[in-house]
């Protein structure tokens, strides 16, 4: 063997480090757990930032429901209602029941829904103004019905 390699070895046969290399025992267990604090701190920060906040919600007020119609946005339109569920025009001649559909899809609700009497009626039964418009039309042309043959048999 060489001279170099027998100075480096001892009796025993192990070698020995330099002490440049030599890990010390205190200050390579600090810098790893100094790491890992760290990294479990801006882990830690990377969940919470992750979470998605929940709403801020505030319970339904206990007030009920007001019984008005919504107010329209459009202009008028006419509507084209041939029947209406809650209005019973059976016992009502033909001609005046025509007169009776007639103004209902013609004339406005006066609620601000800005729909006729007949779709305000169909459409939102809670209406507190329609059935009365509806019910003053009903009144207003069958009495009209009604005075029309005794016009006319006292005219001739």
């Amino acid at each position: 063997m060489s001279s170099t390699d027998s100075s480096s070895t001892e009796a025993g046969g192990t070698t020995q480090q330099p002490a440049s290399s030599q890990p010390s025992q205190n200050g390579s267990k600090k810098p790893s757990a100094l790491a890992a604090i760290v990294t479990l701190a801006l882990l830690a920060l990377l969940v919470w930032g992750l979470i998605p906040r929940r709403p801020k919600l505030k319970p339904a007020p206990l007030e009920p429901p007001r019984s008005m119609c919504a107010p329209g946005t459009s202009d008028f339109v006419p509507s084209n209602l041939t029947n209406i569920a809650d209005m019973s025009l059976d016992k009502v001649p033909q001609a005046a029941r025509n007169r009776i559909l007639l103004r209902l899809n013609m004339e406005p609700c006066s609620c601000g829904c800005k729909q006729s009497l007949a779709a305000c009626r169909a459409g939102n039964p809670s209406c507190p103004v329609s059935p009365q418009g509806a019910d003053a039309i009903v009144k207003q042309e069958t009495a009209e019905t009604a005075n029309a043959p005794a016009q006319a048999r006292s005219s001739q």
